[in-house]
Formats: structure tokens, sequence, C-alpha cells
């Protein structure tokens, strides 16, 4: 797992194993489990992907 540093609101390398593709019918980032493969999460708040998530080629 990435590791957050206190009082900096920052984040320490990459979150692991979880991946994020995009999702152009619903216009949103889905983020991904890459153990089992199920989904875990949508962004809907914005058209941005996830910080520190890994994205999937196509």
């Amino acid at each position: 797992m990435a590791t957050n540093p206190p009082n900096d609101g920052s984040r320490k390398g990459a979150v692991k194993d979880r991946s994020q593709v995009y999702n152009p019918k619903t216009d949103s980032w889905v983020k991904r489990d890459s153990e089992n493969g199920q989904f875990m999460d949508v962004k809907t708040s914005d058209n941005k992907p996830f910080k520190g998530v890994t994205k999937e080629k196509k």
C-alpha cells in the first residue's frame, strides 16, 4: 500500500493491487481490485482519474 506521511497531505508511492479504467458510457473512472477483478468504486464527482492508482491498458 501507499504510505501517507502525517501532516503533509501527500502520498508516497502508488496504491498497489488496484487499477482503474475509464468507462466512456457513464463518463466516469472505475477502480478495480487487481487480485480478484471486482469493481470497488466509481468516481462520479468529477471527470478526473483516482490519484495514485494505476491505469489499465486497453
